[in-house]
């Protein structure tokens, strides 16, 4: 007997109604799962992690506020603290490897991180905080510039206290203080040599020294007294830069991080750390024990252009030098120099080995030798790598210069060797150094197949910086030598030539070639 149709129906609907009960409860319960996951995750459903390196002055801030990135912006942040001076040496140019963010102390290795090959870095970041560079001095040293009466200057520690100057290429304060002494010196009446002075004086102080250039920060940290500059010397300013290495996400999060930065209640834990904002202003109360000034101080990276200044006239007044020599070993270096019994290259390398003696230890060298086809189809080779010269004597570089033979038969491929000891110059041209490609020869380009002199000419006019100083010094020797050709070479990128028809005079012109090097304005008058 066939069921009634309307019977048929509300047992149909019950099933229906009990099944969509089922599913409902199914899903409320998967639900309440999920939801419990997304909340110990922080409702995220992927986390972005943020790798900042930082300097180890600011790193603690950075890493007490990454503490406070609240769960739901689904992003972490992982602080290391990392001198900048190794930072800037790690990266890469194509930023492959490396941190999503830098936060070095001063702006200023930007630009010095570019030079050592990340040239893809920013020139500028995001400056998220600040600290003033001052002289740090002691209580007993402060006491004699007249503190606590009076907040002592520059030039009252100056005039009765050595100054300990680090390497400026390894510490922006150093840089800071550099403009300083220029700033104190412009107005003498001869700026240039006060300056340079100015550089030797604290150069030659050896520990102990009773002040040095420091911030703000870690004089509040050291409890030192500071010495405040006149105004325009740069500053700390902490650039907060994201490094091309970071992936879209990271990116994302780390500009979310940096507007947390920015915002008040950082502001406030980067003021109780003894940091200033990024416009220099102070925060908060400081103990009035005047070991600081709380007035505004203008605040700022040096510019690109004080920045190298100083630090070329730092290099010329130590005498730091970074030399690339390039040495002719065709076959006209075996030919014995008349009344002497010896041949120009032995005459050559004692110059040369002689010359190694007026460096400082730290002056890096290196020597390429050159003739045609040296080495394959080039017309020049390495043999001594680039290094200081007291690794280059211990290593045993002497002997291996000492025991150079001419090339027989060799002729001088002198404009393609030239031009490709420039190129590796430029490309590992040092701050902080007197960078100088120098050229000892004894005859003229004989290499048909060369790039030609305008050619090079042209070359190394298009590779000219005037911020980056590379002069190739010309020292030719024998009656083969053109000397006007070497002239043309040199003064193509500000140096200058030297050259005798005499070999036995190679020792006077090598001397006076070392001199115009070593004399770099403003450490010397023109």
């Amino acid at each position: 007997m066939a069921a009634h149709p309307a019977r048929a129906r509300r047992v149909d609907a019950r099933v229906v109604v009990l099944s969509v009960l089922l599913v409902v409860a199914l899903l409320a319960w998967a639900g309440v799962d999920w939801l419990r996951d997304r909340l110990a995750a922080g409702g995220c459903d992927t986390t972005t992690p943020v790798h900042i390196t930082a300097a180890p002055d600011v790193a603690p801030v950075l890493r007490a506020l990454a503490g406070t990135v609240p769960g739901p912006d689904c992003y972490t942040v992982e602080v290391t603290a990392t001198a900048s001076a190794a930072t800037a040496a790690a990266l890469e140019a194509n930023g492959a490897n490396g941190p999503d963010v830098w936060v070095p102390e001063s702006s200023s290795w930007l630009l010095q991180a570019r030079d050592l090959g990340a040239w893809n870095l920013p020139e500028s970041g995001q400056s998220v905080a600040s600290s003033p560079v001052v002289l740090a001095l002691t209580d007993d040293v402060a006491k004699q510039a007249g503190w606590p009466g009076k907040s002592p200057s520059w030039s009252d520690v100056l005039a009765g206290s050595p100054v300990g100057l680090p390497d400026p290429s390894r510490d922006p304060a150093a840089i800071a203080a550099l403009i300083g002494l220029q700033q104190l010196t412009k107005d003498a009446p001869d700026p240039g040599a006060a300056f340079t002075e100015e550089i030797r004086k604290a150069s030659a102080v050896k520990q102990p020294f009773t002040a040095a250039p420091a911030s703000e920060q870690s004089v509040l940290a050291r409890k030192l007294v500071a010495a405040y500059p006149a105004a325009g010397v740069p500053s700390f300013d902490y650039p907060y830069v994201v490094l091309p290495r970071a992936s879209e996400a990271s990116r994302s999060a780390a500009e979310r991080f940096l507007r947390l930065l920015l915002d008040q209640t950082a502001t406030k834990s980067f003021a109780e750390a003894g940091f200033r904002t990024p416009a220099g202003q102070l925060l908060g109360d400081r103990p009035r024990d005047t070991r600081t000034d709380a007035a505004p101080r203008p605040a700022g990276p040096p510019a690109p252009d004080a920045m190298y200044g100083v630090l070329q006239a730092w290099a010329g007044a130590n005498l730091s030098a970074r030399v690339q020599v390039l040495l002719d070993v065709s076959g006209s270096m075996a030919a014995t120099v008349p009344g002497t019994g010896r041949s120009r290259m032995a005459l050559t390398l004692e110059a040369a080995t002689q010359g190694l003696g007026l460096f400082k230890p730290t002056t890096e060298i290196g020597l390429w030798l050159f003739s045609t086809k040296l080495d394959g189809d080039k017309d020049y080779k390495e043999l001594l790598p680039m290094r200081p010269i007291s690794q280059q004597l211990a290593a045993g570089g002497v002997a291996t210069l000492q025991a150079v033979k001419p090339k027989p038969g060799g002729a001088t491929g002198l404009y393609d060797s030239i031009l490709a000891a420039y190129q590796n110059a430029r490309q590992n041209w040092q701050l902080g150094r007197i960078n100088v490609v120098v050229v000892l020869t004894d005859g003229r380009n004989e290499d048909s197949d060369s790039i030609g002199l305008p050619g090079l000419l042209a070359e190394l006019g298009r590779l000219q910086d005037p911020r980056k100083p590379l002069p190739v010094i010309g020292i030719g020797i024998g009656p083969d030598i053109d000397a006007s050709e070497l002239r043309q070479v040199s003064a193509a990128t500000g140096g200058e030539s030297f050259t005798t028809p005499d070999p036995r005079k190679i020792s006077d012109v090598f001397y006076q070639a070392l001199s115009k090097l070593m004399c770099q304005p403003p450490a010397c008058k023109n």
